[in-house]
């Protein structure tokens, strides 16, 4: 039977070729063509998985010559760890998004959904970078679109501000209306407008109010509290994230942090995946 490495592999190289536009190039060309797209990607999603720097990953896939075939190279085609780290840089945002949708694939989904947000950790930069950035927080705001029912990150949206929940929760849902049956969601996503939205496209919103009025008591009083409290599968996950890949992102710009947790959600819904 094939190792829990070997099936996170193929699905992988599978879906990173599907995350490509047009049909998969070859593994390697020769001249000016270099590494495929879909090479780079499934070594990054191999680098998360294993959890280890550029360098000392392609170490070790130099001892693993049946993983290495599976990327369509021998261990003596393996790209220097300098090419894999500047090749992400250069591999646009969508292919990353992508590479998460068709994760959630490999898991039949549930009828309940859950929204909520957490920060994650920037890399230590100097005081230079991070004004010359514009960074205004330590931490990257990070919203996570989860099903209840087998733990599978649909969506992850990062911002470099702090938007209030509901705006930030309304963009997410209203894009992937399409994955939702019944959404839940703590008193930070508190907004009538965003229930009305979910109500009109046929979602069931279970979003506590914040009780200001005698109404607003009188409607928390209705919600179905074995759903409401669903939500807290989204910390769960957060939780896992965190102990799995750490607290603390590795690249330095935001768009190579935003390509970072993208790829690490992936990442866990594969593993999730090969695991059952």
């Amino acid at each position: 039977m094939p190792s829990q490495l070997a099936r996170f592999t193929d699905r992988c190289v599978d879906l990173s070729q599907n995350a490509v536009i047009g049909e998969p190039a070859s593994a390697i060309e020769k001249g000016d063509g270099g590494y495929a797209d879909w090479v780079i990607v499934s070594i990054h999603c191999l680098r998360e998985y294993l959890n280890q720097p550029y360098r000392r990953l392609l170490d070790i896939l130099y001892e693993m010559p049946g993983i290495v075939a599976k990327l369509g190279l021998t261990v003596d085609q393996l790209p220097d760890f300098t090419t894999v780290c500047t090749r992400k840089q250069d591999l646009k945002m969508r292919i990353w998004r992508v590479l998460l949708r068709l994760s959630v694939s490999l898991h039949e989904l549930g009828d309940v959904q859950a929204i909520d947000a957490t920060g994650f950790k920037r890399h230590q930069a100097s005081r230079h970078y991070v004004l010359r950035v514009g960074y205004n927080f330590d931490d990257i705001k990070t919203t996570a679109l989860v099903d209840c029912d087998t733990s599978v990150i649909l969506v992850i949206h990062c911002s470099m501000k702090q938007p209030h929940d509901t705006h930030v929760g309304r963009q997410v849902l209203t894009r992937n209306l399409a994955q939702l049956t019944t959404i839940t969601a703590d008193k930070s996503y508190d907004w009538d407008a965003l229930r009305h939205e979910l109500r009109d496209a046929g979602i069931r919103p279970v979003i506590k109010h914040r009780e200001f009025y005698g109404l607003d008591k009188a409607h928390n009083a209705r919600h179905d509290e074995n759903v409401y409290h669903r939500r807290s599968i989204v910390e769960a996950i957060f939780f896992a994230l965190k102990h799995r890949f750490g607290e603390t992102l590795r690249a330095r710009t935001w768009f190579g942090q935003f390509r970072e947790l993208v790829l690490k959600a992936a990442v866990r819904n594969i593993e999730q995946a090969v695991r059952l």
